[in-house]
């Protein structure tokens, strides 16, 4: 897996003030500048929404792990909406969603992306962390508490 600093900007990680699902998702692809630089942002957001109506990615304990498959990226792209107030998300546990993750990953990179995927649930699983990331007050310490996190997960 390539190293999740690169994967997570600073600049993909955005206080959202939408509590409604949609609108929040629409929320963080307008504002994490690796979704406004798509070629073609609408019809990602699009492709989110689809994936989303499907099945909701509201995995409980206030987090959501939005997800697409897109021509659109060469190397697996992540922002972070988080959201004081909670998101009405349709989560497995009925909860509202503070932290909203969305992962944009190319076609030809499906074990990278769970590689994605699993390190940011095995941080999220803990409530200690969780809390962290949400107090945070910039998106500059959200960066630095992940990547972090992250790698001391990883060698773990």
């Amino acid at each position: 897996m390539s190293d999740f600093s690169d994967l997570l900007l600073e600049a993909d990680i955005c206080e959202l003030d939408n509590t409604h699902k949609f609108e929040a998702l629409h929320e963080l692809i307008s504002c994490a500048v690796s979704f406004i630089s798509l070629p073609d942002a609408i019809h990602f957001e699009r492709e989110v929404f689809d994936r989303e109506k499907k099945q909701s990615t509201g995995i409980g304990k206030g987090i959501a792990i939005a997800h697409a498959t897109t021509i659109q990226v060469k190397k697996i792209r992540v922002a972070l909406g988080i959201s004081r107030d909670g998101i009405e998300y349709d989560s497995i546990d009925g909860q509202p969603v503070h932290l909203l993750f969305l992962v944009a990953n190319p076609p030809d990179s499906q074990m990278e992306y769970l590689s994605v995927l699993s390190a940011l649930v095995r941080l999220l699983r803990e409530p200690d962390f969780r809390q962290s990331l949400i107090c945070c007050s910039t998106p500059y310490e959200v960066k630095q508490l992940i990547d972090d996190s992250l790698s001391y997960v990883m060698s773990a």
